[in-house]
């Protein structure tokens, strides 16, 4: 049994738990308890002590030192726990029966998923805890649903090579970009250190489904989400942390072949002042009509450009954008309207050890169009070559394949993701 002691629950908190553990053994894999509510009244009613909580009176008003019902449910509804099996798994008791040689980037539910939570009285997160991966319950008034208060990251674990553990890449660099964002969405945020255990745990509980060698990845999802109920429009009274996994190949249909890239200039990504230079949830629905639209042509993504000039290059759907001319590598400066990439910090500082100058500034549409080689990074992507981009009806074309930089970078930083080259720069995590 992985139980987590949470050294902030106070005693109105674990009485609210334990009113909601009685059915929890029948609904182990519905990691959320639903009937806190009822059964703690059921208990206070039959206490006789008209609803008493340690002898301080408990009622259905909040304020005064009193704890409501409505509080006591909202606090009581964390996950329920599930025995996590920690001996190491035999080289057969990997992923089931998944095709590792024909694993795309879809979701295939694992076993365990990690939840910490936070309140705005507590400040801090709580300690974390393991629970079987599944449904999460949460009210119709949370501040995700109504108003996108979340955010997410996005990491892979890979199997080294000789299977006697796991490697992240720059996990703390997540952390960081969530503290950044949560900070921008006026939401509290795990510590660095909390981030990194709960994918560390993350990864532990579910390493069956880590691909083999070459095959993959686990590919790690931290979501930071407005949980607490909210109907006026503000940040929510509470917060959850949670980490779940899916083992996954590569990103785009192609595969590793290079990919076919449209410019997009009536939609727009983000916009000076707004959210694009963060991992909010909010940013990624509105891209969905224009990168279906471009699919149905046969595209691979869309590239977007900025919301006021319509000439400078941003990114696309899900990963940055570079260019190389003569030599020098180009990228869209993040000046607000895009993601900080952590591929993208990687790949630069890959370039430059390289040789190669780097410059982080505005791309013009123009500069696209003349440029010998183009790419795209992303952790779902890694490195992706573009062999084309079409800018209002026109196809440009561009160098692929042997002798390119993207794929040096390519190799350069899956070899070190993977634990098959040195590395000189401390950028991996092992979990042993």
């Amino acid at each position: 049994m992985v139980r987590v002691p949470n050294p902030g629950r106070t005693p109105h908190r674990s009485l609210c738990m334990a009113a909601s553990s009685a059915s929890s053994a029948k609904r182990a894999l519905l990691p959320w308890a639903r009937n806190a509510h009822h059964a703690l009244a059921r208990a206070l009613q039959g206490s006789g002590a008209g609803g008493s909580l340690h002898g301080a009176p408990l009622s259905t008003a909040a304020g005064g030192g009193r704890w409501s019902l409505l509080q006591c449910r909202r606090r009581s509804s964390l996950p329920q726990r599930d025995a996590a099996d920690r001996s190491e798994p035999s080289d057969e008791d990997t992923g089931g029966d998944i095709d590792w040689d024909n694993l795309g980037f879809g979701l295939t539910p694992t076993d365990y998923m990690y939840v910490m939570r936070c309140s705005l009285e507590d400040v801090v997160f709580s300690r974390g805890e393991l629970s079987r991966y599944g449904n999460i319950e949460l009210s119709p008034s949370s501040g995700v649903i109504n108003y996108g208060q979340g955010l997410f990251e996005g990491l892979k674990a890979y199997r080294t090579a000789n299977r006697q553990g796991y490697m992240l890449f720059r996990p703390e660099e997540n952390a960081r970009r969530m503290q950044h964002g949560a900070e921008r969405m006026c939401m509290p945020s795990p510590s660095v250190e909390q981030f990194v255990h709960a994918v560390k745990q993350t990864v532990l509980a579910n390493r069956r489904w880590v691909p083999p060698q070459g095959k993959g990845a686990l590919y790690i999802r931290p979501l930071l989400i407005g949980s607490g109920p909210i109907l006026g429009l503000a940040p929510a009274p509470e917060y959850t942390f949670l980490v779940y996994a899916s083992p996954v190949g590569t990103y785009f249909k192609e595969g590793l072949a290079p990919i076919n890239l449209v410019v997009q200039d009536a939609f727009h990504r983000a916009m000076p002042g707004g959210t694009g230079g963060v991992k909010t949830i909010a940013n990624y629905a509105p891209v969905l009509k224009a990168q279906m639209d471009a699919k149905s042509k046969g595209f691979t993504d869309v590239l977007y450009l900025d919301a006021v000039h319509k000439r400078y290059l941003e990114e696309a759907s899900s990963c940055n954008l570079f260019i190389v001319k003569d030599g020098v590598v180009a990228t869209p400066a993040t000046v607000g309207t895009i993601l900080p990439g952590i591929t993208r910090k990687s790949v630069i500082e890959l370039a430059r050890d390289r040789g190669y100058q780097v410059e982080e500034r505005l791309v013009s549409i123009d500069d696209l169009m003349g440029a010998d080689e183009v790419f795209c990074t992303g952790t779902a992507v890694v490195v992706a070559p573009v062999s084309t981009v079409t800018y209002q009806g026109q196809r440009y074309e561009f160098k692929t394949g042997q002798d390119t930089l993207s794929q040096t970078l390519h190799m350069a930083l899956t070899s070190i993701q993977k634990g098959l080259a040195e590395d000189k720069k401390g950028w991996t995590v092992a979990i042993d």
